[in-house]
């Protein structure tokens, strides 16, 4: 049976190790940030979203209301819905919708497996 060459070795090596540390650095790094920034995009929706539809004020007003955090947030309005959505720079965005009774309410949440 051929012998592999040496270089093989080291490139599985490399390989390997890149492999593990895109690993820690999703498990340390990329995923407490999203889940921050879904959290931070969630309260701006809702906050904006009350400011709008319960509020009765313009939505370009209620930026002001939502606090600022690790994320710059921005706002957008979808009216026929009666909805308010907030998105984050990491692809995150959160839509709450105002129902008579209910208020600005989010979707539930599902967990990724």
């Amino acid at each position: 049976m051929p012998r592999r060459p040496r270089r093989a070795h080291w490139l599985v090596l490399v390989v390997v190790v890149l492999a593990l540390l895109g690993a820690g650095g999703y498990a340390l790094f990329w995923r407490p940030s999203h889940d921050t920034a879904r959290i931070e995009a969630a309260r701006a929706a809702r906050i904006a979203c009350s400011c709008r539809y319960v509020g009765g004020r313009a939505l370009g007003d209620c930026d002001k209301d939502v606090p600022k955090g690790r994320f710059s947030v921005t706002l957008s309005e979808d009216a026929p819905a009666h909805s308010v959505s907030a998105h984050v720079a990491m692809g995150v965005t959160q839509t709450t919708t105002y129902r008579e009774g209910w208020g600005c309410q989010l979707p539930a949440w599902r967990t990724p497996d």
